[in-house]
């Protein structure tokens, strides 16, 4: 089976992600979509018991195509081609559940983390609602081969763009764009939010910047939560060194602002709300130098 995954990956996913870059880049920022791609390879689909539908829970359906006019405001855009169901690139690299294979994990394999707990780890266990992907156990190799093929070329990407945008600006900014299931924000009571912003608390971007994305959503209409009950991921965590010049925000958008969710279809809301994100980006481009100027100076 490994052997058969392997080939199945290097004919359907190559390249694994999709990086679009404006003519010059004039904003100290990347954009990056990790939970979007669609490219099911056929040998996953022969070995999950879901069908092609239950499997799409686990997308951030069409992020991607939401903010892909990023380019053309000034930035570059990074989106992953493999699914989330396949491989979660917004984990450790090898944050991996014990019940899900046939053989005992290395040592450096992290097995306790609450996402591997809770059977979303990097190569999950579960799509988002609950249902187990496998009839049965799989192979490390075949992990490990995601892993090679997919997990690291991306983050080598993500990584690159970083660096080459800091190297030009001094600083750099990473948006980490994702979507949130309406049923899930409507069980935390209160006021549901159409979008909740991840910073670590502070940890992982200037607040500056992060009050300025909230403040830009409110005035365009939106309901703008900070941190709960999405703080950031892995790629927040891991990127963002505010006090580097590399700052890291997550961006968890509401699917009922744009998705049918039964059929994941796009709904008459998609146009307005990639729209208001081109308007954010602009807004955002535009202000970011003097935001964090500003903090500078009074530290």
């Amino acid at each position: 089976m490994p052997h058969l995954e392997r080939a199945s990956i290097l004919a359907e996913l190559a390249p694994p992600f999709k990086v679009v870059r404006p003519l010059r880049q004039s904003a100290p920022f990347v954009w990056c979509s990790p939970h979007s791609g669609r490219v099911y390879p056929r040998a996953f689909l022969r070995s999950t018991r879901l069908d092609p539908l239950s499997l799409r829970k686990s997308e951030d359906c069409y992020v991607d195509e939401l903010v892909n006019g990023i380019a053309a405001l000034g930035a570059p855009l990074l989106t992953a081609e493999f699914p989330r169901a396949f491989l979660d690139v917004n984990r450790e690299p090898y944050e991996l559940d014990p019940a899900l294979f046939e053989e005992r994990l290395p040592d450096y394999a992290n097995t306790q983390s609450a996402r591997v707990v809770g059977g979303l780890g990097t190569i999950p266990r579960i799509v988002a609602d609950g249902e187990d992907i496998y009839a049965g156990p799989l192979a490390l190799a075949a992990a490990f081969q995601r892993i090679e093929l997919l997990y690291k070329p991306f983050h080598q990407a993500l990584a690159s763009l970083l660096d080459e945008t800091y190297a030009r600006f001094g600083r750099v900014v990473l948006i980490d764009c994702h979507s949130m299931p309406s049923a899930l924000m409507s069980q935390q009571g209160g006021v549901r939010p159409d979008f909740v912003l991840g910073d670590r608390f502070g940890a992982s971007c200037n607040p500056l910047l992060s009050a300025f994305v909230k403040d830009v959503l409110t005035k365009l209409g939106y309901v703008a939560h900070m941190n709960r009950p999405y703080a950031g991921g892995f790629i927040t965590e891991h990127y963002g060194r505010p006090g580097k010049g590399v700052h890291a925000l997550q961006i968890e958008i509401n699917r009922s602002l744009y998705l049918d969710e039964h059929k994941l279809a796009r709904t008459r809301g998609f146009a307005d709300l990639k729209r208001d994100l081109s308007v954010l980006a602009g807004r955002l481009f535009e202000e970011f130098p003097g935001l964090i100027q500003s903090r500078e100076a009074a530290e």
